[in-house]
């Protein structure tokens, strides 16, 4: 396996809004692949929802951003910005994630620009598609 800069190394994010673990695959700019393992005792747990944890599509949704966020600061052009979400169109939810469950999140970056750009990305459970977006994102100064 090969070793890529960790998500803490690279991202701004902290916990306990910080949703990916590891990285398993990088093309930096264009393309990365990582896992997030869902806490038992995650923050959102107790109230969506009470009996029946689900993991929140909204939370989905960043984890791509954060993937996406990752592909783009990974690039040495990149250094000392933040790219942030500008919107998310194709938002799809089809498999309910759970407490103990570990999720792949990929991010394909498909136009980058100085100050914008746009991906999509996909979130899997057990292999199958949870959650898929397109996003929009701003490039800003730190």
């Amino acid at each position: 396996m090969t070793d890529f800069p960790t998500p803490k190394d690279i991202l701004p994010h902290r916990e306990p809004f910080l949703f990916i673990d590891e990285i398993i695959e990088l093309t930096p700019a264009e393309y990365a692949r990582g896992r997030w393992h869902i806490a038992e005792d995650a923050f959102w747990v107790p109230g969506h929802f009470p009996g029946r944890p689900t993991l929140p599509g909204v939370l989905m949704c960043e984890a791509i951003g954060q993937m996406g966020a990752y592909t783009v600061l990974t690039s040495n052009l990149y250094q000392d910005k933040i790219p942030m979400f500008g919107g998310l169109d194709k938002a799809r939810f089809r498999k309910q994630v759970v407490p103990g469950d570990t999720v792949e999140i990929e991010a394909n970056i498909t136009k980058l620009s100085a100050r914008a750009g746009k991906g999509n990305g996909t979130v899997y459970v057990n292999g199958d598609v949870a959650c898929s977006a397109d996003v929009m994102f701003v490039v800003v100064d730190k």
